[in-house]
């Protein structure tokens, strides 16, 4: 089991904090989050799927494999990282967003054998995918993602287990999510 983590340019990660953060802000903060889920990562190798030099760099610095996929998209990335991983020859693969603040230990969700979503706090995006590395899963990240991906699951005819976990539910990606963290913490 491997867990693939892909992370944006932290320059241009989490613009939508604008209103609460500076530029310098947000990309500390993307870079901070990153290193803790892949701190969280732990025992489990780790891969960071990206296309940005600094994170390359980044990547190297806490002792991750990189994937370089530039032009991908996300869910292109993914779906060559998983890949990748599989092709490496890992049966499982945890994919888990870099904007996790306060995430657990991620071992655990790579347990069920067949494919884990961990939907964000409200139930809309997903956080965290865990499935069987050779599984064809289209990905599909964005807006209403949780409820794709289930669909998705449900038409690979594979098992489904469905985490709504308050720390992993807790991505960073608005103003509003900034206050939840702090009440959190």
């Amino acid at each position: 089991m491997a867990v693939l983590i892909p992370v944006k340019a932290f320059a241009e990660a989490k613009l939508r904090l604008a209103p609460a953060l500076g530029a310098e802000e947000r990309a500390a903060l993307a870079r901070d989050m990153a290193t803790h889920v892949v701190h969280s990562a732990a025992p489990l190798p780790v891969a960071v799927v990206c296309d940005d030099s600094g994170v390359r760099e980044w990547a190297d610095s806490v002792g991750a494999e990189v994937v370089w996929r530039p032009g991908t998209g996300l869910n292109g990335a993914v779906r060559s990282g998983v890949d990748h991983l599989s092709d490496s020859g890992f049966d499982r693969v945890i994919v888990a967003h870099g904007d996790l603040p306060l995430a657990g230990s991620l071992a655990p969700l790579g347990d069920w054998p067949g494919i884990t979503l961990v939907p964000d706090r409200r139930n809309d995006g997903t956080n965290v995918i865990a499935l069987p590395g050779d599984c064809p899963f289209e990905f599909s990240y964005g807006r209403a993602s949780f409820a794709r991906h289930t669909a998705e699951a449900q038409r690979l005819g594979c098992s489904l287990r469905i985490l709504r976990d308050p720390a992993f539910g807790l991505d960073i990606d608005l103003p509003a999510d900034l206050n939840e963290l702090a009440v959190r913490a």
